[in-house]
């Protein structure tokens, strides 16, 4: 009798295969929680310093913001470059050095003497240290996640609105007991440990195909501007559908961040007192943390494409940002609390998930690069929306204008967003699938094909 010899089970491409969904990666989801906490909600917490700095260097207000606005565009504009070192090297080592940047570097600031010594330590030294904290272990958790990829991001993202609760009366105790310059030597403290939670990060495996076409190509053959490209994931800037996504998330960074600069002065010319003013930012942040593992758990349901969620997600947070002056016009401070909750809750909300996106939409092998790229990019479009509501305002005289426009640039993010393949379709579409050794470059493409001399084409898509 003949016995039937069972088929050798089908190899999976390494582009598409699935994260485990639980083990060590929720390991790594607690880790990615202290991390954001350590650098999103620590820099959301540093406004405690202000008025201590202001006193301290006789220096205009304008002039200590620069100190976290020039942190957070170090942090998203160097993002590329973490990305690109990940990709290179070793995440695991990449964001431990990160983090210990980030706690050299408020080290240093308590020794500062002048302004420009805090622009060059908290600005530059820990926001660069941030940038090589972020983008890994965010991409981290997607690359050990994928049906529950939305729920671990929530989680991990939920750090930001706890951190914020926690690390602001933790601060003002801390400028009461140690004065400021202990209170930054205390946080360079807390950043370092961030060194443990990157030591968590397991050395990823690099696939045989890969490693031999990089042996092959040598200095010769691969110029270094080349390699450096490949790393950072450049050839992403050619894809229509990754340049889509980037323009409706751009279009929606320039509004997301207003309400954190100036609802509390909004509420105050609402006729708010001190107290409810502050405590309408406090609901919008603990509806913040609720929305983000609420869309989180909804997302991985399955009920919806997670692009509906997200374009969803997007309408709701700019309806909910318009909904903030027009709240108030009749001076109800119970409606414009409702409509801070509305926004807060939808801002999490899509915080958590969009993303989610990029594993499906570039692979989860280049979504190192891709998140990079989107931060560089978000970093000069973040930057603008505060200034342009300034401006509003000043023109105006109050804040409906500038928080109308605000959230008009996120109901055409929201409109960019539906102008992606099959964005109509019931049903995702395959993942792409990524030539090892070319990183999406055609012409390298080809160059592989002439190199190996294959009878056929590389069929792999690029």
């Amino acid at each position: 009798m003949a016995v039937l010899k069972r088929p050798a089970r089908r190899q999976r491409p390494p582009e598409q295969e699935e994260g485990p969904d639980g083990g060590w990666g929720w390991v790594l989801v607690g880790a990615m929680f202290v991390s954001i906490s350590l650098v999103f909600g620590l820099l959301r917490s540093l406004g405690v310093f202000f008025v201590e700095l202001v006193t301290h260097f006789d220096q205009s207000a304008q002039s200590i913001s620069w100190i976290t606005s020039t942190s957070l565009a170090t942090q998203q504009f160097f993002s590329p470059l973490g990305a690109a070192l990940c990709n290179a090297y070793d995440t695991r080592a990449v964001v431990m050095a990160g983090g210990f940047l980030a706690g050299l570097g408020f080290i240093l600031a308590s020794q500062a003497t002048c302004l420009a010594h805090l622009y060059l330590t908290i600005g530059l030294i820990t926001g660069f240290g941030w940038s090589l904290v972020f983008t890994p272990m965010i991409a981290t958790i997607m690359a050990n996640f994928t049906r529950r990829r939305s729920l671990a991001l929530g989680l991990g993202f939920s750090s930001i609105g706890v951190s914020s609760f926690a690390f602001n009366p933790l601060f003002q105790l801390l400028l009461q007991e140690y004065a400021w310059r202990g209170a930054l030597l205390v946080l360079g403290g807390l950043s370092l440990n961030i060194v443990p939670c990157g030591a968590l990060i397991r050395p990823k495996r690099r696939s045989k195909a890969l490693a031999k076409v990089e042996s092959e190509a040598g200095p010769p053959r691969a110029p270094l501007l080349r390699r450096v490209a490949g790393y950072m994931e450049l050839s992403l800037l050619r894809q229509r559908p990754y340049v889509t996504f980037v323009l409706g998330l751009a279009l929606l960074n320039v509004g997301y961040f207003v309400p954190y600069f100036h609802l509390v002065a909004h509420g105050r010319r609402a006729g708010c007192s001190q107290l409810q003013a502050a405590f309408v930012m406090s609901a919008a942040g603990a509806a913040d943390t609720l929305g983000r593992v609420a869309s989180g758990w909804f997302s991985d349901l399955g009920v919806f494409r997670l692009l509906h969620i997200v374009t969803g997600w997007m309408v709701l947070v700019g309806v909910g940002m318009m909904l903030l002056p027009v709240s108030s016009l009749g001076g109800s401070y119970p409606a414009l609390m409702a409509a801070s909750v509305f926004y807060g809750f939808c801002a999490g909300a899509l915080a958590s998930v969009m993303l989610g996106l990029l594993p499906p939409l570039v692979g989860v092998e280049r979504t190192m690069g891709a998140l990079g790229l989107l931060q560089l990019i978000e970093s000069i479009t973040g930057l603008l929306g505060g200034p342009l509501s300034g401006f509003l305002k000043d023109v105006t005289g109050d804040y409906l204008a500038s928080f109308l426009v605000s959230g008009g640039f996120m109901l055409l993010g929201a409109l960019v967003m539906t102008t992606l393949p099959h964005f109509f379709s019931c049903t995702d579409p395959p993942p792409p699938q990524k030539c090892p050794g070319c990183h999406g470059d055609k012409e390298r493409h080809l160059e592989m094909d002439q190199m190996n001399s294959s009878p056929e084409p590389n069929k792999a898509e690029c």
